[in-house]
């Protein structure tokens, strides 16, 4: 009886409040400014004081990349808004709330950091990377308003390259440092639930399609700098996550989280450079 009460009790901690919960609100205010807080002062010291300061300038970085880091921005915007909106919704904050302050956290998040970039002569305040956070809050919005779900997700997935050991102090030198460096080896997808559009339909409720895009022969930021960089997009299979059935709130909760990833599942990938390839599993 014990053992019952107790996972009881850890179940209840992780489902959401039916009304405003006070107690939960103000905690997570706090908890969040002070991970923001920590995460932009760490950020300052451990990426921009390596840099010399500049005056607050712009770069039109466009072009950089093949836009593989204006997807990272998106994708970046979206979750952080996600999380931060069904944190809120787990307080008990109005859905109206969940969106004006929770939707909005990644774009105030991620422009501050741009910021940063204004201030720094490696880089500069790029609109470009603005309009990504600003489309990434837009998705997460729009479909909360629209159908009250999330029927579009963005997710990612990685695989090592050996580009990164061409340049390693740009592209990473380690596992952690590659996933988040070496755009070769990233994958952005839009994870899309037919079940959703097709309610009638014997569609399994957690299918997916997901359309994915990648770049790789990247070892600088400049396309012409690059000898045989190609994009690359593929079609796949996905799980969503957040629509297995569980009555489990933690297990809820891990499902929301681990949604921001896509599940290895059989891809078809065509390339600009004129190839296709499929494989069983893709990362």
């Amino acid at each position: 009886m014990n053992i019952v009460f107790s996972q009881s009790s850890f179940d209840s901690f992780f489902k959401p409040s039916d009304s405003l919960n006070i107690g939960r609100r103000n905690t997570l205010i706090i908890t969040e400014s002070v991970l923001t807080a920590t995460a932009l002062v760490g950020l300052n010291e451990l990426w921009y004081a390596d840099y010399p300061k500049s005056d607050f300038h712009y770069a039109n970085d466009n072009t950089n990349w093949l836009q593989m880091d204006k997807l990272g921005h998106f994708y970046s915007a979206y979750h952080l808004g996600r999380f931060s909106a069904e944190m809120l919704a787990w307080s008990g904050v109005s859905k109206k709330n969940q969106l004006l302050y929770g939707a909005g956290y990644g774009f105030v998040f991620l422009t501050a950091v741009e910021v940063f970039d204004g201030y720094s002569s490696e880089w500069g305040f790029s609109w470009g990377d603005v309009a990504a956070n600003a489309t990434g809050t837009a998705l997460y919005v729009s479909q909360s308003l629209l159908w009250n779900e999330q029927r579009i997700i963005p997710k990612f997935s990685f695989h090592t390259t050996a580009y990164a050991d061409q340049r390693p102090d740009v592209l990473g030198s380690s596992l952690s440092e590659q996933i988040l460096k070496d755009y070769n080896g990233q994958t952005y997808w839009l994870s899309v639930n037919l079940h959703s559009f097709l309610k009638q339909s014997p569609i399994p409720s957690w299918l997916n399609v997901a359309l994915g895009y990648g770049a790789e022969g990247m070892i600088t930021a400049i396309p012409s700098e690059n000898d045989e960089s190609f994009r690359q997009f593929y079609l796949s299979l996905d799980i969503d996550l957040s629509r297995i059935k569980t009555k489990s709130p933690f297990l809820s909760t891990l499902f929301s989280i681990f949604n921001s990833v896509k599940i290895p599942t059989p891809t078809f990938e065509i390339n600009a450079s004129g190839g296709t390839r499929f494989y069983l599993f893709y990362f």
